[in-house]
This record gives C-alpha cells, sequence and structure tokens, in this order.
C-alpha cells in the first residue's frame, strides 16, 4: 500500500513539475521574447548557395505536389539546388524520376539520388546525400509539407550572423478542420510550435530542428557530427548536439509552412511512437551532457525538461493504473485522507496548462469570445485523447529509456485538404488491429470500473478523472477499430 502511494505521488509530482515549466515557458513567451529581425527579402550582398533536401519513402499520394511546390521557390536558379533523397520501394519511384526530368527540362537544378538499402532510415539518407550537397545552406522538407514561395528569402537572411547554426519555421496545417483527430493535433502543435519553442528561444535555450521545414548550415551539421540514426529523432538528437557546441538557432514564429496532419489513429499512433520513443532515446543519450555543459543553470533546466518531457505519457498511465486501488485505499482506510487532499493540489496542473494553450489557441485563432468557447470545448478533448494515447505513447518511451531499437517507420500520408477527400483506399494504412489497440479496449472497460466504484465506495474524489480516462481510451479504441475496418 506505501508502494503504491509513493509510486503515484512520484508520478503526481512529475506532472505537477512538468506544468511549472510550461508556465515558466509561457512567462518567457508573454514577457521576454527574443525580437529577431524579420527579414521580407533576401539582401543583395547576400544571396548563397542553398541545397533543398526532400528525404522521400512510398510517398505515393504527395511526392508530386511536393516537387512541383519546392521547385516553385522564389531563390535565384543558380543559387538553388534540389535533391531528391528517395529510399522508395514502390511506385512513386517512377513518379519522382518523372518530375526531377520535366523540372530539369524546365532549366531547375534538381536530383534524384535512390538508395535501396535504407540504411539509417532518413539520417542515413540526409547524411549521404549531403556529401553531394552543393548549398552552403540545407533546407529539409518532408513529403506531407508545402512551403511558401518566398521560404528561402524569409529564412536564409538570419544566416548573415555566422553564429546562427539553424533556423526553424512554424507548422501550419493544410487540413486543420478535417476531423477531431486533425484538430487536436493541430491544438497541440499550435502551442509546441509558438509559447514552447519561442519560450525556449527566448533567452537562447534549447530548442530543436523539427526534422522539416527548417534550414541549416551545412557546416553547423559537419560540426555537430552530422545525422546519426541511433535514434527515431535524429532531428532532436542532431540540435542538442550543435547546441552544445555553441551553435545558435533561431525559431521564426510568423513564418508558417503548410503541412498535412494524419487523419487517421493509426498514422497518428506511428507519428507519436516515433516521436516520443526518440525522444526518449535522445534523453538517455544527452541528459548528462546538457547537466555537464557550460550552458546557465536555467538553460540546463529547460534543457532536461526538454528531453524528459516525453516521461509525461509515462507518469500519466502510472497515474491512472494506481488510481482505482488508490479509490480502494482511501475508502477502506480513512486515516490517509489526508494524502488525498496534499494530492488534490497537483489537480493546478490543469489550471496552468488551460492557460498554455488558451495563449497559443488565441495566438493562431485570434482573441474573440467565439475562440474562447471553442478552446472551452478544445481543450477537455485534447486532455481526454492525451489519456488515451498514454498506453501507447508510455510503452514508446519505456523502450526508449531502455535502449531497446526499433525500426524508423515513416509516417503515412494522404494528400487530403478538403472535407470531402477520402483516406479509406490509402494502401499505406495497416488493415488490422494490433493487441495495443485491443488493451486500450481492456483500458477504457478498466477505467468504466472505476466509475462504478465511486458510487459503490461514495467516493467521488477521482470520478472526474475515471470518466476522462474512460472517454480517452475508448475513444482511441474505436476510432482504431472504425478505421481499420473502413480501409
Amino acid at each position: 500500500m506505501i508502494l503504491i502511494l509513493i509510486i503515484y505521488g512520484a508520478a503526481a509530482s512529475f506532472l505537477f513539475v512538468y506544468s511549472l515549466v510550461q508556465s515558466s515557458l509561457l512567462y518567457k513567451y508573454i514577457f521576454k521574447k527574443k525580437e529577431l529581425q524579420q527579414f521580407t527579402k533576401v539582401s543583395p550582398d547576400f544571396i548563397p548557395k542553398v541545397t533543398v533536401q526532400l528525404p522521400l519513402f512510398n510517398e505515393l499520394y504527395v511526392v508530386e505536389r511536393l516537387i512541383d511546390k519546392v521547385c516553385e521557390l522564389d531563390y535565384p536558379n543558380d543559387k538553388l539546388e534540389i535533391q531528391i533523397v528517395d529510399d522508395s520501394t514502390d511506385e512513386s519511384i517512377e513518379i519522382s524520376q518523372r518530375k526531377v526530368a520535366e523540372w530539369k527540362d524546365k532549366g531547375i537544378d534538381i536530383v534524384y539520388l535512390h538508395r535501396t538499402n535504407r540504411k539509417g532510415y532518413k539520417a542515413g539518407a540526409l547524411e549521404d546525400a549531403l556529401e553531394s550537397a552543393k548549398g552552403d545552406f540545407i533546407a529539409i522538407f518532408d513529403a506531407d509539407f508545402l512551403p511558401e514561395k518566398n521560404f528561402l528569402q524569409r529564412t536564409i537572411p538570419h544566416f548573415q550572423n555566422d553564429e546562427i547554426g539553424m533556423v526553424q519555421t512554424r507548422w501550419g496545417h493544410l487540413n486543420r478542420n478535417y476531423n477531431l483527430l486533425t484538430k487536436l493535433q493541430a491544438f497541440a502543435l499550435d502551442a509546441h510550435f509558438t509559447v514552447e519553442q519561442v519560450g525556449r528561444n527566448a533567452k537562447d535555450g534549447f530548442i530543436n530542428f523539427n526534422g522539416t521545414a527548417g534550414v541549416w548550415r551545412k557546416e553547423c551539421i559537419l560540426d555537430a557530427g552530422n545525422w546519426s540514426p541511433d535514434t527515431l529523432t535524429e532531428d532532436l538528437d542532431l540540435s542538442y548536439r550543435a547546441q552544445l557546441k555553441d551553435w545558435q538557432f533561431v525559431f521564426l514564429e510568423n513564418v508558417a509552412s503548410p503541412a498535412e496532419l494524419p487523419p487517421v489513429m493509426s498514422a497518428l499512433k506511428t507519428q507519436q511512437y516515433r516521436w516520443t520513443k526518440g525522444g526518449a532515446e535522445t534523453a538517455r543519450k544527452h541528459v548528462k551532457n546538457v547537466i555537464k555543459s557550460d550552458k546557465s543553470i536555467s538553460n540546463k533546466w529547460h534543457g532536461v525538461m526538454h528531453l524528459m518531457n516525453s516521461g509525461v505519457f509515462v507518469s500519466i498511465l502510472i497515474c491512472a493504473l494506481l488510481s482505482i486501488p488508490l479509490l480502494v485505499i482511501k475508502s477502506k482506510l480513512p486515516e490517509f485522507n489526508y494524502l488525498f487532499v496534499a494530492a488534490s493540489i497537483l489537480m493546478l496542473s490543469f489550471v496552468v496548462l488551460a492557460a498554455f494553450y488558451l495563449t497559443a489557441f488565441f495566438k493562431i485563432r485570434g482573441r474573440s469570445l467565439k475562440n474562447f468557447f471553442r478552446f472551452i470545448l478544445m481543450f477537455p478533448m485534447f486532455i481526454i485523447i492525451s489519456m488515451g494515447l498514454s498506453l501507447h505513447n508510455a510503452i514508446a518511451v519505456i523502450e526508449g529509456y531502455m535502449g531497446k531499437k526499433s525500426s524508423f517507420v515513416r509516417t503515412p500520408k494522404f494528400n487530403i485538404s478538403a472535407k470531402s477527400d477520402s483516406w479509406k483506399k490509402n494502401i499505406y494504412i495497416p488493415k488490422k488491429l494490433n493487441w495495443l489497440s485491443l488493451m486500450e479496449g481492456v483500458f477504457a472497460l478498466y477505467f468504466i470500473f472505476g466509475i462504478f466504484l465511486a458510487f459503490y465506495f461514495n467516493e467521488f474524489g477521482l470520478l472526474s478523472f475515471h470518466i476522462m480516462l474512460s472517454l480517452g481510451f475508448s475513444t482511441v479504441f474505436l476510432y482504431s477499430v472504425f478505421q481499420s475496418s473502413k480501409n
């Protein structure tokens, strides 16, 4: 019993500390933003050679639009090179080759680089392509992005400062309103690409390249040790290695790069698994390096918490699983009630997170009473689905902390923007449920049992928690079942 209380208390405390870190970022975002000069066009004396890399793997539905969009970038042709970095094994190869030939005939410096072994996955492909890259600066776009024409004009000028190693832009969302999943993903990502990134960047803290929609100085990549495939988040790993070598990063909140959000649960889970496990792997690799660095105490603290933030899902899962035994303990042993009163203070975490996400929501959607009521609906749904994904993501995080290796599985792309577009015939979506989806159904029943116990014991302190958990796991399970059966 005591062990249950200790473990629960440790997990809840981590969630509370996480909320305090988020409140610190919110404070920095509001009051201590780094004022970065926003360039509108390239300075006449600074037009460096740029290579745009497009890492691809079986992107049948989006590769054509991606190549077309990148070839339309507004930058001098003699200063621009485009590398199609393709590890594909399907018919998208022919599409890419045809588009490359088409744009070459139009005078674009575009090359097709195809590998047959996928060694090192995305990191390996980027490392191999870098050897032949002509540019001093490397822009990278994943297959689901459609950069604006003036992307290079608004990012490259920041490299006039020789200390700048990377410039990252905010992600926009092509299909934000397609369904509930895309709305909630946009809700979460908007907070990362406003409050979190700007807050961390405000005092030269650690931020991360987000794998796409950013530009690297080639010298910085090489100085930091080049791309490495030893984590699933090669972008986060290289970001920390570069910043630990004192390269500065710039985040441009006001430059948005539109992209597609996964509209189905299986694709979202694939993406979340890679992000959360890769984050844990990178934490395992770099937490000690951050602590030993010569950075300020504040930057070390935020850097460590940044690397450890995927641990939130482990803490949520622990608190969830132990909440029903705690309910029994509370009903049988009233002398421990004071511990539950103290634990209720941790509910303040939700208040802090609400302020955090509301600030981001207003930044992107605008301040209005209508948007406030939209937020009131969105925030609980976001928390509920996050809880429902906690089992899936916690397993990924634990595997990352333990050093268990797994393949880099790319997120399926769909070419969906309008609500009339359909994902149902996408050949990259798995057609069968896995054991983990079935376990999410079991967890939904477990927390429904917790709701029953609240009325049985006449103890309602955890009722709202169990309602959210049962709704979260039920929603994730039913999405997985429904979308698998429709494909």
